[in-house]
């Protein structure tokens, strides 16, 4: 099969970070080995933390309760989940003590509220309405060798990937699955891949590994950096805080969308020749507004720059490169506003062939072994694929990736405050998170684990969900899991309508 998402000899540490005293001029991204934590600390909490360069010392202040069976799974995705809120959380709770000047406020994580928002899309209602999540040109397909998972939920990818296989525009889900039952996966997958549409085959799980988190500090040439913009006293952590959110389906929207609620003022800007789902916007919408800019207008880059003068935080979710032509690449995002927070996100990791692919969460499943091992019980997992491939119980990594980014981003502030100055580089992906789920965290608490729960007894969402009125109607929606002493319960404003705000701070 086609090497993904880099070449098996390249293994990549499940950390990169660079801490410490940085010379002058960008910093490599490097190891730093995770410190000490205490013995009773959650290991994959304690890990996400340490990969976020976090004192070990504030792990004592999280813990967890709520139903133990939420998100079963061969894999061990609850632990995941709720370590990567519980990650943020301890961040906001870090950033909200330094603001207040007083001690960390203790993290108590619930587990029913962490499952009911890592499918918070499944959950949305729109006047009474369930959206479909998934287009019936998207899903699992046998090919003449295995099976491969195709992503059409976008128009212009359901057109992209049946003119690949010779269909036409109005082919349904019958004429898809009669051509790729002739083909080969991996034969599929290329065409696919250069006509711009997305199909990844199955494959069993591999050995290469991706870092989870990477950040590089980034200091100036000549004099020290400025000192960051003062953070007084503020009912919410990020209050004050102004971040450009250029992201898009669910990992870099719920970055963002965590920050709103942390009191970010959060402005997500969209090109107008590529529309956003009205059902996606309406999930993960809430706290921010929504601007149209084209870039490659004049009138509107000028627009864009006013606003980027005044950001501390960027969050990128377009593939590497794709925004380098309108000088937005991270080096020189850095170059022109020194102590910027610049976040990336792309799917299959950051080196290797595939390091410049699109990609989505069922996709990434797919491509790293996920679907194969959580596939049918008639499946064998060997590598013949005979059983259908499964799917994690949540887009876990889209939903974990995304709590890591705003983690990231509110230690950055945090840091940048106490002693450890400059602007920050963060790189995440799919992949990325994906290696840590398969790779570093225990099994044993997975459904299939010896000493896992032998069934998974049915949790009550309804606890964790909330209705609000907004401009696409009467939302039901699952409630954020973030959860510090003191911490918001809500949004403070419902998602507008997507593109319909002004390109000005508040």
């Amino acid at each position: 099969m086609t090497e993904r998402p880099t070449p098996p000899a390249e293994q990549i540490p499940a950390v990169q970070t660079t801490h410490g005293p940085t010379p002058a001029g960008p910093a490599p991204l490097g190891q730093n080995p995770p410190a000490q934590a205490p013995a009773d600390a959650d290991g994959p909490t304690a890990h996400a933390w340490a990969a976020l360069g976090g004192s070990a010392d504030l792990l004592d202040r999280v813990a967890f309760h709520g139903p133990d069976t939420v998100l079963p799974s061969g894999l061990p995705v609850r632990r995941l989940a709720r370590a990567t809120v519980a990650a943020c959380s301890l961040a906001a709770a870090e950033l909200a003590a330094h603001r207040a000047g007083g001690p960390v406020p203790a993290v108590r994580i619930d587990q029913g509220a962490v499952a009911t928002a890592f499918v918070s899309e499944r959950h949305l209602t729109v006047d009474g309405r369930a959206p479909v999540s998934f287009a019936p040109h998207s899903g699992f397909w046998r090919t003449a060798d295995g099976w491969i998972r195709t992503h059409a939920n976008y128009p212009h990818h359901r057109t992209r990937l049946l003119t690949a296989l010779g269909l036409p525009g109005d082919a349904g889900p019958e004429q898809l699955a009669a051509v790729l039952s002739e083909q080969p996966a991996e034969l599929v997958q290329e065409r696919a891949y250069e006509a711009g549409a997305l199909a990844v085959a199955v494959v069993p799980v591999g050995d290469t590994v991706h870092p989870l988190i990477e950040t590089r500090i980034v200091t100036p040439n000549g004099p020290a950096p400025a000192a960051p913009r003062p953070l007084g006293p503020a009912p919410l952590p990020a209050a004050g805080i102004r971040v450009l959110d250029l992201t898009r389906v669910i990992a870099g929207p719920v970055a963002t969308r965590t920050l709103a609620l942390l009191g970010a003022d959060v402005l997500r800007i969209d090109s107008p020749h590529l529309p956003e789902a009205d059902d996606a916007h309406a999930d993960t919408g809430f706290g921010k507004r929504s601007v149209l800019l084209d870039l490659a207008d004049p009138a509107d880059r000028a627009t864009f720059e006013e606003l980027l003068a005044t950001a501390d935080a960027v969050i990128s979710g377009y593939r590497p490169g794709a925004l380098d032509a309108h000088g937005l690449a991270p080096d020189a995002l850095l170059d022109r506003h020194p102590g910027l927070i610049v976040a990336q996100l792309c799917a299959w990791g950051w080196t290797g062939p595939w390091a410049g692919r699109r990609g989505f969460d069922s996709l990434v499943q797919a491509g790293v072994g996920i679907a194969a091992h959580e596939a049918a019980p008639e499946g064998h997992l060997d590598g013949h694929l005979d059983g259908h491939p499964g799917v994690l119980p949540a887009q876990a990594l889209d939903h974990g990736t995304g709590y890591l980014i705003a983690a990231a981003v509110l230690h950055a502030l945090t840091e940048q405050r106490t002693g450890r100055p400059g602007g920050r580089h963060l790189r995440f992906s799919l992949a990325g998170t994906a290696s840590w789920l398969l790779h570093d965290i225990p099994r044993s608490e997975a459904r299939t684990g010896p000493d896992g729960p032998s069934d998974a007894t049915p949790y009550d969402p309804a606890p964790y969900l909330a209705e609000t009125d907004s401009a696409y109607g009467r939302l039901r929606h699952a409630l954020p899991p973030v959860a510090y002493d003191g911490a918001p319960t809500n949004w403070s404003r419902p998602p507008g309508r997507w593109g319909t705000d002004r390109p000005t701070w508040l």
